[in-house]
């Protein structure tokens, strides 16, 4: 196991998430894992494209996709992005205080976009488009839902970090733990643009 010994300005390593072999095992580890999820994401992206326009008489995404509701979900989990970039950036300058603090931030960005995105699936349940209406919406909420459940478990994932690291301090330990979910996080951001545009610009352009 890496050293617990916490990080002060004279033994501060310029990449803290790598100065450990535990460290750069986790990293390689981690991009074999988003290896196996862009897979998994490309298999619902296509099984999506092929069935968007299989609406079997119900509901579709022009009649009911909201892109403002939409873009507003999107800004906030580009921001939460953002907001875990600052993160990291004060965990290389060894501000632990102030990580914990974007980090929190992002977290709150995360959750704003749950409750849209709960919001909006509620109203399309309502609007009569429900997982069994057609092959499109089965498609939809596949690809969609994966999606949230991944926000899901990201921020179970960063909240978990914080509550049980808040006293630590940031160490050789715990640097990679915390680089390691951020990344996570970006994947989750980066996932969300392909969606917003195949699946709502897309889908309102006909």
């Amino acid at each position: 196991m890496a050293t617990e010994q916490v990080l002060t300005s004279e033994n501060f390593p310029a990449e803290p998430e790598k100065a450990t072999m535990e460290g750069k095992n986790k990293m390689i580890g981690f991009w074999l894992f988003l290896g196996g999820e862009t897979v998994l994401f490309a298999t619902l992206f296509g099984t999506y494209l092929a069935l968007r326009n299989s609406t079997a008489n119900g509901p579709s995404g022009e009649e009911l996709f909201s892109l403002p509701l939409t873009f507003l979900a999107t800004m906030l989990l580009l921001f939460s992005s953002l907001t875990s970039v600052y993160a990291m950036y004060q965990m290389k300058n060894n501000e632990y205080g102030k990580m914990q603090l974007w980090m929190w931030i992002t977290v709150l960005l995360g959750l704003g976009f749950l409750i849209l995105e709960i919001y909006e699936f509620n109203h399309y349940v309502h609007e009569g488009l429900k997982y069994t209406t057609s092959a499109f919406s089965s498609s939809f909420y596949t690809l969609v839902g994966f999606h949230g459940g991944h926000v899901v478990f990201g921020l179970c994932w960063i909240i978990t970090l914080l509550i049980r690291n808040s006293r630590r301090g940031l160490s050789l330990y715990t640097a990679p733990k915390f680089y390691v979910a951020s990344l996570y996080w970006h994947f989750i951001d980066v996932v969300w643009i392909f969606i917003f545009t195949a699946v709502y610009l897309m889908g309102k352009v006909g």
